[in-house]
């Protein structure tokens, strides 16, 4: 059945966003919740890190992971470079974190010297402490789009260091904001 009151919409160009496009396009994707996580790798004998909230799990059979990353970035270099990267999905707890690896200009000596981490057994990247869960992954992809690069990859291992208590909820971005879910 069609509805009478016609879409509220904003017409954008593809090929020429005007800065107004952008501005409401950032407004407009800020309402999907996404989870929160931290992809590390190391590259040229030191540790990479960054707060992320676009990735996904592309395929279960073989286990397959996408993660978006800023193409200007240090961290996307760094993990195009290596071809081995590691991702930790985070607690609501691990705000503070989460919000320091998204802060511009943080260093890249010690960028992991306060947050406790331990070395993956499959790569060698940091796995944040008291995480929900770690994938580590094989880079099997990198593809361009638009000012990102998506880089697919191949889980080679997994785990989880905590076991889920009442209470405990995935840190998500949402509105803008880091926030928890409530029960």
């Amino acid at each position: 059945m069609e509805l009478s009151a016609p879409l509220d919409a904003h017409l954008v160009s593809p090929h020429i966003p005007l800065q107004e496009d952008i501005d409401e396009y950032r407004r407009l994707s800020a309402e999907q919740a996404a989870g929160v996580a931290v992809v590390t790798t190391v590259w040229r004998g030191r540790d990479y890190a960054a707060t992320v909230s676009a990735y996904l799990s592309v395929s279960y059979d073989p286990p397959t992971m996408l993660v978006s990353l800023y193409e200007g970035s240090r961290i996307a270099q760094a993990v195009a470079g290596s071809g081995l990267w590691a991702l930790t999905l985070l607690t609501a707890e691990q705000k503070r974190d989460a919000n320091w690896l998204a802060s511009p200009g943080t260093p890249v000596e010690g960028l992991l010297s306060q947050i406790p981490f331990r070395r993956g057994p499959g790569t060698g990247c940091a796995i944040l402490e008291g995480g929900l869960a770690y994938f580590e992954v094989s880079t099997t992809a990198v593809h361009e789009a638009a000012t990102h690069l998506l880089v697919v990859g191949a889980v080679t291992a997994m785990g989880s260091q905590t076991t889920w208590q009442p209470g405990s909820s995935p840190l998500v971005h949402y509105a803008g904001d880091y926030r928890r879910l409530q029960a």
